[in-house]
């Protein structure tokens, strides 16, 4: 605009210093400087206008999880083909993790409505910290390829190394029989940046269920990432094969509406209960199947998509747990009840959005009993230094208490109190001792 104004005072000059001319000349100016005015006010709305809209963009974003997939990416440490790194014993750890990258708010949101209960009593939990780095894991049979324990942002996790789908089985005195009628099964899975590919899967897993005693396979449960060269986006799939108890042929079916978190870890929980086996990502329910066969046993594959695949296909905290009994029930008979549910980050005091299925349980128990006060107390196992865990459960319990307030729980309802390693009720010593040892009571006031 200032160069308008320029040559509009230089084509003036040319034109003369008459009356006419000068008048005229005063017109246009006048004009030039109104419509100035004009663009510039306009300027200035678009540029509010397109503030206004980015605020909004973020807001829904927050809310419904949106634009994580660029920010996943860009923030994440990667090699030279786009992967995420895996480091050894000598490698720098990165300063922190993928999933504390994601919108804590949410991901917190995506769980809220999720009504997913973890198991109370845990028969298999895998913690793979203790493991070192480039071994098999200790607590699997390797049925088929290679495995082996790795580093990717700092978490210890178990890889896919080979390329020929490797399988492996959680052990067991009985590998054949040692799921109960009701359980629950939950691990972390990783979903890596997206390479171009021709529709092959690039982080594939699944999970095979068995009869009990037999290698007859009743369910199969698929998770599959690709990227659709025709449609140039990523695509996501959950598939399922099933045995009805009626005894017909297998029956099959799938969702392709769910999203993974890219770059990132997402978690798949799995309940079965009075016959039907219910699939859950990231806290949303996308499988609900009924009257099927009771399951034994099961195995994971590791599929690698052709020659599209990623390095850092694994999988990290493997849990099993028997089926729970009502919290209202546990809580009339023992004055008490334990929750496996409630979870965090080790080390950390910040509740995991995975266990919002098992706090809104509680939330709903405190409301349908009014009279009902606790004392949230955290416990820890014997990992670490005492005084430090001391604290560290006293900030959970803290933590657990402030949101249950949060969720409209009142506050003379609820006390807490951390216990640190000071009340085992298992056994420090294995993975699973030390997990059931991890937990929150909830007693009766």
């Amino acid at each position: 605009m200032k160069k308008l104004v320029l040559i509009l005072s230089a084509l003036l000059f040319l034109i003369g210093t008459t009356d006419v001319q000068a008048q005229w000349g005063k017109k246009l100016l006048k004009k030039a400087g109104e419509s100035a005015k004009r663009a510039t006010e306009r300027n200035v709305e678009k540029k509010i206008d397109k503030a206004v809209d980015k605020t909004f963009d973020s807001a829904e974003d927050a809310v419904t999880g949106k634009g994580n997939d660029d920010k996943g990416e860009k923030k994440a440490n990667t090699n030279s083909q786009g992967d995420v790194e895996v480091i050894g014993n000598d490698g720098n750890m990165p300063q922190e993790s993928q999933q504390s990258q994601q919108p804590q708010q949410s991901l917190e949101m995506t769980y809220a409505k999720s009504d997913f209960v973890p198991g109370d009593e845990i028969i298999f939990d895998d913690d793979v910290t203790r493991e070192q780095i480039g071994e098999f894991p200790s607590q699997w049979d390797l049925l088929k390829g290679t495995v082996e324990i790795a580093q990717i942002n700092g978490d210890k996790v178990i890889l896919c190394v080979s390329q020929d789908d490797p399988i492996i089985a959680p052990l067991f005195d009985d590998m054949k029989n040692y799921l109960p009628e009701k359980f629950t099964l939950e691990f972390d899975f990783w979903v890596g940046p997206y390479k171009k590919g021709d529709g092959e899967p690039q982080n594939c897993y699944i999970v095979r269920f068995y009869k009990p005693g037999s290698s007859s396979r009743v369910q199969h449960i698929t998770l599959d990432d690709w990227y659709n060269n025709s449609a140039s986006e990523h695509r996501t799939a959950l598939s399922w094969t099933f045995t009805p108890s009626s005894g017909e042929d297998s029956r099959n079916g799938s969702d392709k509406s769910f999203r993974t978190i890219p770059n990132s870890w997402n978690h798949f929980s799995l309940s079965f209960n009075q016959r039907a086996m219910k699939v859950y990502i990231n806290g949303i329910r996308y499988a609900n199947i009924p009257n099927t066969v009771a399951p034994g046993h099961f195995d994971i594959c590791f599929y690698r998509g052709g020659g599209y695949f990623t390095n850092n296909t694994s999988i990290r905290n493997i849990r099993i747990a028997k089926g729970a009994v009502p919290l209202y029930d546990r809580m009339m008979s023992d004055g008490k009840f334990i929750t496996y549910g409630i979870t965090f980050d080790v080390g950390k005091s910040t509740i995991k959005p995975e266990s919002m299925g098992e706090i809104n349980r509680i939330v709903t128990l405190m409301k349908e009993n009014p009279d009902l006060k606790f004392s949230v107390e955290g416990h820890t196992d014997s990992t670490g230094n005492e005084a430090s865990n001391q604290t560290l459960s006293e900030a959970r319990s803290k933590a657990i208490v402030d949101k249950l307030i949060e969720l409209g729980i009142a506050t003379d309802r609820l006390t807490a109190s951390g216990k640190g390693q000071s009340s085992p009720i298992a056994d420090n010593g294995t993975d699973e001792g030390r997990a059931k040892n991890r937990r929150v009571e909830f007693v009766k006031l």
